[in-house]
């Protein structure tokens, strides 16, 4: 991969667009990117990382669009890169917000991206053909093309040696977290746990199993009963090898025992059944004995009891004789009987009709009744002619009533028009002095209202001013105390340098080794080596001290542009509001907005005035229609009302006199009617009396004749013997049953079978019932017993076929456990034949690791001149950690390892930016092979001394000679005079700007 050109676009602390051609920056193979802290040198790679992936190197939630640029300008990266011979260029744009094209406001913009790919013609004319605006087809084609994910790219193209010494000094676990995610070692760790969940499910599976051998053996047990034995033990969870053939064993025993006891029982049923036969036999021929017995007993009881019922029966006869002759009598009989019950109605009816006649009328036979009721019936109709008068009456008083309402009404429409016509002069003068007054405070709430509002902006300034005055306040005192720290740390970072060059003999006599010559001069022997005086300050106290002064000077820097940025904000502020202070301009504004709500107040009153006069003229040409209508229509009420009185009066002395004590002539002739028809019915009850009377004695006489030619003394007598039919047939039906049911009783009593059976002692049922239920029993119990063995028998053959087949699925189940926990142990280092507790990822790693080691080592060898050499260990862990992936460095001045955190910072960092690049060889060579023509290294040259620093470069060099681009990030001074091509990147209060520099700094 080579870099062409990069253009960014309010991408950042970059407001504007900027430009970088790597091209010409990489002219010599070799460039410095500078500036100050926060400038923007990172955001280049993050730039670069965006556009080949679409996310930044880590935070995917970072926020790309730059604050300082303007609203219209749309954030963007455009990268011009050759990859695997291809040349693209690929445009992107995040998720952002954007101002409307119509209206004010905001609305946002999608992503976008858009890939372009360098194709020739047939001409030869090159030019760029669009290629992809899908974000996951682009994404997948650069992918496949540099053969690495985005999180190799960050670690392979950018070479934070801050990282690297982290690893390079890291523990194990700490370096596999890293390399596994350079080298997507993870389907490994997927391995390991698909064995450890097989492991784990096989072994829930053998489990499961046991527990199923375990419930079979307990159910066996169960069913076994206490009584079974068998010379094997029944299984236990305590015995696993006990589970398999063992337990099928112990489950035949169970069974042949259990077979052994259903022949017995068996046998004790085929006995109990005899007994039980001969005992049913002689229970069945008890009760026949009994039956016989009984019937017997029964029936001379019976008779008995029918014998005394003779007496009864002859009195039966005699009634049923006479009923019969008194059935001849019977016609005569029923029509008596009807004339008595219709005279005895008659005389009830008439003496009803009488007790509702007046007390003149109670005594009056039945032709003056009815003459009475004829004089009442002329009074009626008389009165009938009277009832239109009344009825005329009450419309006469309904229309005297209604007129006089209406009078009254017409009275008081017009007080009320007359009285609203004298009020209206009044009402219009004060409804025109509030319209106008109405107008005027409006046209000073306008005036108030353009007053409070250019008072707001000074309020809102003022308060501004005032913050921005107290925080310069604030910041002008931390300045000074910056600046004195800055000037105390320059003091002690001049102190420090003096003391350690008036020592500088010392530090080196303390690199002299015995029978070597000495860097100075050149010496083997060294007779008296400088001693370093207590507190001698050493090249790291140096560095230390020139660090804590830059940082003072950084921090100073930031307060004083932060105390220039509050002057200027305070000065624009002073500008809007003045020199007035703000409690004054707040009690201004306080009280200019009370005058203009009492303005507004007295301003909404004019709708309502002018509401109001147009509903007053309205009112008035009401009030005046009102008044004419109503002065007509009184006069008119008034007239007639007097003619309606004086017909009422006409009509009410005549009803008087026809109504008498009636309250009306309706209730006069409804009280009259009612008296006539009480006459009428009484005469005509008085003459129905008179009638039945006569029958009845008529049909008297003929009936008791009648009757005593049939023999009956009297007619009373007959009457009594009169039976109905169902009456005589029912006396019929008793007698016939009484000599039915006793002829029945005596053929029993002279039956000959159970004349002979009496004969016999009394059966006993309950004694011969009872040794019956007692074989029963016994054949119950012996029946009961054999069904449960022979039950248990059958029950044990198919637990012991289900436990057989249970026993083989274990068996299997234990032997794929046991294969499957050994290759997770190996798997994870846990096993105990394993020589070192290495995991399966662990080991894939430390293979790469090796790699990198070797790729670090032709790079290290050369910066340390032959002095170290990395190594990789897999040497066992302490407290039986596990191993495989150590790290220790060779020196070759003492021929013994030494532990990499005992390097010094300068060797600490030659050793990491081997490793970074190494990685990134292994790395490359991993993703496929494809060249990274552009690198990048960040930080870590300020732990070198020139010689180091030398060697370093002549280290990079090398990497230009294979035709790479190397990008130093850094902020050595040394490195801006060695290297020709500089890329300055310069913040400001607008944002940050690129300078493309082609000198070295003095």
């Amino acid at each position: 991969m080579r870099l062409h050109h990069l253009t960014l676009q309010a991408f950042g602390p970059f407001a504007s667009t900027h430009t970088v051609d790597f091209d010409a920056l990489s002219a010599d193979g070799l460039f410095l990117l500078h500036g100050d802290t926060g400038a923007g040198k990172s955001t280049l790679f993050t730039a670069i990382c965006f556009a080949l992936y679409g996310e930044p190197p880590v935070d995917r939630d970072l926020l790309l669009r730059s604050h300082h640029a303007p609203a219209g300008l749309l954030t963007q990266v455009t990268l011009d890169v050759t990859i695997a011979g291809q040349r693209l260029r690929i445009e992107r744009s995040p998720q952002q917000m954007r101002p409307k094209h119509n209206g004010s406001g905001e609305t946002p913009h999608r992503a976008e991206t858009r890939l372009h790919r360098w194709t020739t013609d047939s001409l030869g004319q090159g030019h760029w053909e669009p290629s992809s605006k899908s974000h996951q087809e682009t994404g997948k084609e650069i992918k496949d093309l540099l053969g690495m994910s985005r999180t190799q790219f960050c670690q392979v193209v950018l070479l934070p040696q801050n990282e690297f010494t982290k690893f390079l000094y890291a523990a194990a676990p700490q370096r596999r977290e890293l390399l596994g995610k350079l080298f997507h070692t993870d389907r490994y760790a997927q391995i390991e746990r698909w064995l450890n969940d097989h492991s784990r499910t096989t072994q829930k599976n053998r489990d499961t199993a046991r527990d199923e051998v375990l419930h079979l053996a307990s159910r066996i047990h169960q069913v076994a009963g206490p009584d079974l034995k068998s010379q094997h033990d029944a299984p236990t969870a305590d015995t696993p090898h006990a589970l398999t053939d063992p337990a099928v064993a112990w489950a035949q025993d169970l069974i042949q025992a259990s077979q052994a006891d259903a022949l017995t029982a068996q046998h004790d049923v085929e006995t109990a059944k005899k007994n039980q036969d001969e005992h049913r036999a002689l229970e069945a021929a008890t009760r026949e004995l009994h039956q016989q017995q009984t019937t017997h007993t029964a029936a001379r009881e019976q008779l008995d009891q029918l014998d005394q019922q003779t007496a009864h029966q002859e009195d039966l006869g005699q009634r049923r004789d006479q009923a019969r002759r008194a059935q001849q009598l019977a016609p005569l009989l029923y029509a008596v009987g009807t004339a008595r019950t219709d005279h005895t109605h008659a005389q009830d009816t008439e003496t009803a009709a009488r007790t509702r006649l007046l007390l003149e009328h109670a005594s009056l036979r039945a032709q003056e009744l009815a003459t009475a009721g004829q004089h009442m019936r002329d009074d009626i109709a008389v009165l009938n002619t009277l009832l239109p008068e009344e009825d005329n009456l009450r419309q006469i008083t309904a229309d005297l009533k209604r007129t006089d309402a209406e009078r009254l009404d017409f009275a008081g429409q017009q007080r009320t028009a007359r009285d609203w016509l004298d009020q209206e002069t009044t009402r219009r003068t004060a409804l025109d002095a509030r319209r106008e007054a109405a107008r005027q405070a409006e046209e000073g709430g306008r005036r108030q209202q353009d007053q409070l509002q250019t008072l707001t902006t000074r309020v809102k300034a003022a308060e501004r001013r005032d913050a921005h005055l107290a925080q310069i306040t604030a910041t002008e005192q931390r300045l000074a105390t910056a600046q004195q720290t800055t000037d105390q740390a320059a003091q002690d970072h001049i102190d420090i340098r003096r003391r350690r060059t008036e020592g500088m003999a010392a530090e080196l006599a303390a690199s002299l080794t015995d029978g070597a010559p000495c860097p100075v001069c050149g010496s083997c022997s060294h007779p008296a080596p400088a001693t370093a005086p207590d507190g001698q300050p050493t090249r790291d106290d140096e560095q230390a001290a020139e660090e804590t002064h830059q940082r003072a000077q950084q921090q100073r820097d930031a307060i004083s542009d932060k105390l220039q940025q509050l002057r200027e904000n305070a000065a624009a502020a002073k500008g809007e509001a003045g020199d007035t202070p703000l409690a004054d301009l707040k009690t201004e504004y306080e009280t200019l907005t009370a005058q203009l709500a009492d303005a507004l107040e007295r301003a909404a009153d004019r709708g309502t005035a002018d509401e109001e006069l147009l509903a007053m003229d309205r009112e008035h040409s009401v009030m005046t229609d009102q008044l004419n209508v109503a002065t007509a229509g009184l006069s008119a009420r008034n007239a007639t009302y007097d003619t309606q009185s004086q017909r009422q009066a006409e009509l009410t002395k005549k009803l008087n006199d026809a109504r008498g004590t009636a309250p009306t002539l309706a209730a006069r002739v409804i009280e009259l009617t009612r008296t006539a028809e009480h006459l009428e019915q009484a005469a005509e009850a008085s003459r129905t009396a008179t009638t039945t009377a006569q029958s009845l004695d008529a049909r008297t006489a003929e009936a008791t004749d009648a009757a005593a030619a049939q023999g009956f003394d009297t007619l009373p007598a007959a009457e009594q013997a009169l039976l109905s039919e169902q009456e005589l047939g029912a006396i019929e039906e008793e007698i016939n049953q009484w000599r039915e049911t006793r002829a029945t009783h005596q053929a029993v009593l002279d039956d000959p079978a159970l004349q002979q059976a009496v004969a016999q002692p009394p059966a006993d049922v309950d004694a011969a019932t009872a040794r019956r239920a007692a074989a029963d029993d016994q054949h119950v119990k012996a029946a009961g017993a054999a069904s449960t063995a022979q039950t248990r028998t059958s029950a044990l053959t198919d637990l012991a076929a289900t436990l057989g087949g249970a026993v083989e699925r274990l068996t299997a189940l234990e032997q794929a456990h046991s294969t499957a926990r050994h290759l997770a142990d190996l798997a994870t280092g846990n096993s105990p034949s394993a020589r070192v507790r290495m995991q399966l990822e662990a080991y894939v790693l430390a293979a790469r690791l090796e790699q990198v080691v070797a790729a670090a080592n032709t790079r290290l060898q050369l910066m340390s001149e032959g002095r170290y050499t990395l190594r990789h260990s897999d040497h066992q862990a302490a407290h039986g950690a596990r191993s495989g992936l150590g790290l220790e460095i060779t020196d070759a001045w003492t021929g013994r390892p030494r532990k990499t955190d005992t390097l010094s910072g300068g060797e600490s960092f030659f050793a990491s930016l081997s490793l970074a690049l190494g990685l990134a060889d292994v790395v490359t060579h991993e993703a496929g092979g494809n060249p990274l023509d552009t690198l990048f290294i960040d930080e870590g040259f300020g732990t070198l001394d020139d010689d180091t620093l030398h060697k370093v470069l002549d280290v990079l060099d090398s990497l230009r000679a294979h035709d790479r681009t190397v990008g130093v990030i850094s902020h050595v001074p040394e490195l801006r005079r060695r290297i020709t091509h500089r890329l300055y990147v310069r913040k400001g209060l607008t944002g940050s700007t690129l300078v493309h520099l082609t000198e070295a700094a003095e």
